[in-house]
């Protein structure tokens, strides 16, 4: 069992840059890959990118390839998701998710475990 908690979001302008965090209890962090999600006003649930237990493989939406990039801290329990180059479209809630395997996935249905979301609005 592993919880999630997001931090980091907020309103910022178009081009600007954010830095969200996914903090997570428990001891057995390292046992999970880990994945970020996000939900617009109106929209389904959409893959933004996936990490892999130690952090070696990494995957990302073509959306945000170039501009995000994920990461995570074994040792403090915590993934991020940099945000550069932000665009009114990537305006929505911002979900982190663990799921109990050695690599990620792009589906929602994978993935076990949920933060509440943050979220993030970028103005024109």
């Amino acid at each position: 069992q592993v919880q999630l908690v997001e931090s980091g979001g907020g309103l910022v302008q178009a081009g600007d840059s954010l830095r969200l965090s996914c903090a997570a209890s428990g001891r057995t962090f390292s046992s999970y890959s880990l994945g970020w999600f996000r939900q617009a006003p109106g929209k389904e649930r959409e893959f933004v990118a996936t990490i892999n237990r130690d952090g070696s493989h990494t995957y990302y939406t073509d959306s945000v390839k170039g501009r995000f990039t994920i990461s995570r801290d074994n040792a403090k329990n915590t993934m991020y998701l940099q945000m550069n180059s932000l665009k009114p479209e990537d305006t929505a809630v911002y979900s982190c998710s663990a799921r109990a395997t050695a690599f990620g996935s792009s589906r929602i249905n994978d993935y076990a475990f949920w933060g509440q979301g943050t979220q993030v609005t970028v103005s024109s």
